[in-house]
């Protein structure tokens, strides 16, 4: 797996679990797919990805990441 598509999956992980969570739990969830949307926002705007040089950085292979 490549960083693009861990990035992808974490992301799309995340969302589907805060929306779980805002529904079973509580509706405070809901600002972790805030959170994951305006990065993922920023990411696609800057071409910048925090998570994907931390992953490049560990040695994760790297075909075309955001920002890297």
């Amino acid at each position: 797996m490549n960083v693009d598509r861990i990035v992808h999956t974490v992301a799309g992980t995340l969302i589907l679990l805060s929306l779980a969570l805002t529904y079973l739990h509580s509706h405070a969830w809901v600002w972790l797919t805030v959170f994951v949307g305006a990065n993922l926002l920023q990411s696609g705007l800057t071409n910048w990805c925090l998570m994907s040089r931390i992953l490049a950085k560990l040695g994760v292979k790297n075909d075309r990441a955001c920002g890297l």
